[in-house]
């Protein structure tokens, strides 16, 4: 096992990988990077900025399957609003997470 750190949103994160993939890991790591640079998620708590990368990534993703290929969709123009609205479904998100803790400690 090798460990491979990863700088993410001005913030350093140690990873554990296989032997060999640290290049592959540390390419990932750039990636999730730029998704935090493109959602201006900078400065946000690392749950929330985690969660805007992996909000853009999951998009990518969708819209390749609804496409039918494997190809990089191409840079489109993001809402001007986007790091707006991606904080109020981070907010969602967090006060249901709040809402099902709640609830496990009353069970």
């Amino acid at each position: 096992m090798s460990n491979v750190t990863l700088s993410i949103g001005s913030r350093r994160f140690t990873v554990a990988c296989a032997d060999g993939e640290e290049a592959h890991v540390a390419e990932l790591g750039d990636l999730i990077d730029a998704k935090v640079s493109q959602a201006g998620a900078q400065g946000q708590t690392e749950t929330r900025m985690l969660l805007f990368a992996a909000l853009l990534l999951a998009d990518e993703v969708h819209e390749l399957r609804r496409s039918g290929t494997n190809a990089p969709a191409p840079a489109a123009e993001l809402p001007e609003d986007l790091a707006e609205r991606l904080a109020q479904v981070a907010d969602r998100i967090e006060n249901i997470a709040n809402l099902l803790e709640a609830g496990a400690g009353n069970a």
